[in-house]
């Protein structure tokens, strides 16, 4: 157990909250401050994109204690399920069976509200954090931004206000500080597939659905009530765009026309689609995260990325059980503690950042891509037979708890090795043979990195 110390935590969304959960564990005074109201408070709906729970954020909740209560909220889902014209092709996700689950966002953020105040953790809701005092913990609070503000001291001060945030705002004006922010040319927007009335699910329940269209993508993940929460991924401007879809009839004719097969589905369409904002896509580096033992970034606030991946909540969580393990190895020793996290968990939060970029491509057009779905076969059959020579780039993602960094760089080694693979002469028809499997075998052993 680490000496009691009094410390803020700027941001009560899903990162902030389990923080404050693993900072009560070690016995500190925990306030938690957010500039919303208190999201348990109000009606959920708007501009979200549902979360996919993979295994590193399973084993931060396993570990704060709480993840049976989370596990009852998630709905697993096992494959994709690709919409091209009528087909539905299925494709199941890492080896075993493994899934990853579906949580409403704002459902999970109340949820673990109730678990971080459970443990002993204060909220103040409605607080506008318009500055910090870096050197002295001190954070600074008023109703507008030029009006009077109120000081609050603290032993520590973790921002984990997300890509927008407040603290690192104050963290980017000292010398050295190196932040970078680049907007993606497509949006979201969230749309809705309600139940069915007896409560059941319009779709498999237990997929993860895309319509891959190349620039623009729809997905669909389950939630508990039998809806869906969709995301329409779309270019800004030019064909096929928000800018396109202006009125009811150019929406309903684009669907009509391009997704079909959700006409049916999507009663309320045109009003989801002008009632719900159209959202923004951007990736946010910075270093470094910490100001002495004093101010330390997390999660969104220090390495936001974009959603095709599904791994800003996993990776959110995946810094604090690094920052935890390092409170338990560290003791009262916060410099070390910070100086040590925001090294080794840097490489990774950029690697997830680029792995999530390059998804992008993957799910709005290879998923329908014949040959992108010959060549995960090839890699599936190869690596149930070689499980210690071949585990697959999402596998290595998203069901182990490798580095962020290490998955990225196998991964390109793959990629070399597979397109060499899939250039063989009648691969379509050789594709499960001992030639192709030798040809592997070959390959990997030139790869001296293996």
């Amino acid at each position: 157990m680490q000496k009691h110390q009094k410390i803020a935590v700027v941001g009560s969304g899903l990162v902030g909250s389990l923080l404050a959960i693993y900072l009560r564990k070690q016995g500190h005074t925990v306030h938690v401050y957010d500039r919303s109201p208190d999201i348990r408070n109000i009606t959920l709906s708007g501009r979200s994109i549902n979360l996919a729970m993979s295994d590193r954020g399973w084993k931060a909740l396993e570990l704060a204690g709480i993840y049976d209560e989370v596990r009852a909220i998630a709905i697993p889902m096992d494959k994709r399920a690709v919409h091209v014209g009528s087909d539905v092709n299925f494709q199941h996700y890492g080896m075993n069976g493994e899934s990853i689950y579906s949580l409403s966002r704002g459902l999970l953020n109340q949820k673990m509200i109730d678990l971080a105040e459970s443990a002993g953790a204060e909220f103040f809701f409605e607080q506008k954090v318009w500055d910090v005092t870096l050197p002295e913990a001190t954070l600074h609070i008023g109703e507008t931004e030029r009006g009077e503000w109120s000081d609050h001291k603290y032993d520590l001060v973790f921002g984990a206000d997300g890509a927008f945030s407040r603290v690192r705002h104050r963290m980017q004006r000292q010398s050295m500080f190196d932040y970078s922010q680049e907007f993606l040319n497509t949006g979201y927007k969230e749309l809705n597939i309600p139940a069915n009335a007896d409560g059941s699910h319009k779709l498999d329940k237990n997929s993860l659905h895309i319509w891959p269209r190349g620039h623009y993508m729809l997905i669909a993940l389950p939630n508990l009530d039998g809806s869906f929460t969709c995301t329409l991924f779309m270019p800004f401007e030019g064909e096929n765009s928000f800018e396109s879809l202006t009125d009811r009839e150019s929406v309903e004719a684009f669907f009509e026309k391009n997704l079909p097969d959700t006409i049916d589905v999507i009663p309320k369409l045109a009003e989801d689609f002008f009632k719900n904002p159209t959202s923004t896509l951007v990736t946010m580096k910075c270093y470094p995260w910490t100001y002495k033992d004093k101010v330390a970034l997390i999660g969104d606030a220090c390495h936001a990325i974009v959603p095709f991946y599904g791994h800003g909540m996993n990776a959110g969580f995946e810094d604090i059980t690094v920052l935890y393990n390092l409170m338990v190895e560290h003791g009262d020793d916060w410099n070390l503690i910070f100086s040590e996290y925001e090294k080794s968990r840097k490489p990774d939060a950029d690697a997830i950042a680029e792995l999530s970029y390059r998804n992008f491509t993957e799910m709005s057009t290879k998923t329908a891509d014949e040959m992108f779905i010959l060549q995960k076969k090839i890699e599936k059959r190869f690596s149930e037979k070689y499980p210690d020579k071949w585990l697959p780039l999402y596998s290595r993602v998203t069901f182990s708890h490798r580095p962020y960094s290490e998955a990225l760089s196998i991964g390109d080694r793959q990629k070399a090795i597979m397109d060499e693979i899939m250039r063989m002469p009648e691969i379509k028809s050789n594709w499960d043979s001992d030639d192709v499997e030798q040809r592997m075998l070959e390959l990997l052993r030139v790869d001296s990195g293996y």
